[in-house]
């Protein structure tokens, strides 16, 4: 029988008719024949409140762990509203929270941003499973955990998402379903510009990168929980229909659970283009990437100095891109000159670990300098990190960084 875990955020149980609402789509999956999961959050902003409540009474003065045990409240009441609600319509359900002995989600005591023991979570998931078969609708609270001595803690805000697709790893679950205030993925914030238009799909890497820059819909760190084998999609409450259609999330590709290291298997060629303060001058940029882009071109990587751009490409189509970016150099005013230089190797890491890891590119470029491997350009976003260096120096550089996420 089909197990989905259903994730209901705050705004969709923000109020009594919501949480009818929600237990009445989680019923309706149920009377299909199939066995449901529900994590829900705190009811609409009462997290919030808690914290304001704390913070004026307490200050400065909680500890960790008397804080984590405070702002369950929000999660400990939410799942007894939504569990008593499935009941009222003829389904039997049964909550679970951190002080129970069936709660599954384990983590290092670690109060306020713990990290999960994975193979305990997986171990205690079995008792959910449990219920499952017994036709019972288990109702878990997000954002939460318990450490091994049994003392709450917290996954760090947004941390219902986590829970979700944790469960939905541990249980092997056909879909994961977030519910949320909008419909799904959308092309930008539609509170900023009307224009933006719900996504039918979207990749787990993309989603990973939307909202690690600060897309409120799914929590970041959720998606290394994804696992390649399971559905996930994110809706909205107002549909009321846990098969309403909403933005699929693919992905991740084979089984790497959003950890890669990967070297680019053809050499990359480098090419420097000068002239005084270019990097103050309009259009420069948009016309060297243009110029590439209409001679089929593609362009790896670029760097920006204030009197240089470096453009990483294949060395395949080196000449090529050299012959007409001279073309540009010569007619452009702020232009001097540009050189095709050395063949590079481009070495590509991905974890989602990097979100919140001090000191990453240390620890990334620390081994290369052991080795004494130059790196010729190195660029980062907060998921990645792309290394550049000589050719001959490439697989040895691959080898050595690949550690890094063992």
């Amino acid at each position: 029988m089909e197990v989905i875990v259903a994730k209901f955020g705050g705004t969709s149980v923000g109020n009594g008719e919501r949480i009818r609402k929600a237990a009445e789509s989680v019923v309706k999956e149920y009377m299909k024949g199939k066995k449901v999961v529900v994590v829900v959050s705190a009811i609409n902003k009462t997290t919030d409140d808690i914290l304001k409540i704390v913070n004026d009474a307490i200050g400065d003065a909680v500890t960790e762990k008397q804080l984590a045990d405070i702002v369950s409240m929000g999660e400990t009441t939410s799942v007894r509203v939504f569990s008593a609600t499935i009941e009222s319509l003829g389904v039997k359900s049964e909550y679970i929270d951190p002080h129970m002995d069936n709660w599954p989600v384990i983590t290092d005591s670690n109060y306020l941003n713990a990290k999960v023991n994975y193979e305990l979570t997986e171990e205690k998931s079995k008792e959910i499973m449990n219920l499952l078969d017994q036709g019972i609708i288990p109702v878990l609270c997000g954002f939460l955990g318990k450490d091994e001595t049994g003392n709450i803690t917290t996954l760090g805000r947004g941390g219902s998402d986590i829970t979700a697709f944790l469960l939905g790893h541990c249980l092997s679950a056909e879909e994961v379903i977030i519910v949320t205030d909008v419909g799904g993925v959308m092309s930008t914030d539609p509170n900023k510009l009307r224009t933006a238009k719900k996504l039918d799909r979207i990749s787990v890497e993309e989603m990973r990168d939307l909202a690690t820059h600060g897309a409120q819909v799914l929590h970041p760190h959720a998606l290394r929980y994804k696992d390649p084998l399971i559905n996930a999609k994110i809706i909205g409450f107002e549909h009321g229909d846990l098969s309403a259609l909403g933005t699929e999330i693919m992905g991740p590709a084979g089984n790497q659970m959003l950890k890669t290291t990967a070297l680019n298997s053809e050499p990359i060629s480098v090419i420097a283009v000068v002239g005084e303060e270019i990097l103050t001058k309009r259009g420069i940029l948009s016309k060297l990437t243009d110029t590439l882009a209409e001679n089929n071109v593609n362009i790896y990587g670029i760097s920006t100095g204030q009197n240089s751009v470096t453009l990483f490409i294949d060395k395949a189509v080196a000449d090529k891109a050299h012959e007409v970016l001279h073309e540009v150099v010569v007619e452009n005013e702020y232009l001097s000159s540009l050189s095709l230089g050395m063949e590079i190797a481009m070495i590509t890491v991905a974890s989602q670990d990097f979100i919140d890891t001090p000191g990453i590119i240390t620890k990334v470029t620390e081994p290369l300098r052991k080795n004494k491997i130059n790196i010729v350009e190195i660029s980062s976003s907060q998921t990645s990190v792309v290394i550049f260096v000589d050719w001959n120096d490439g697989k040895k550089a691959y080898e050595l960084v690949r550690r890094v996420l063992e």
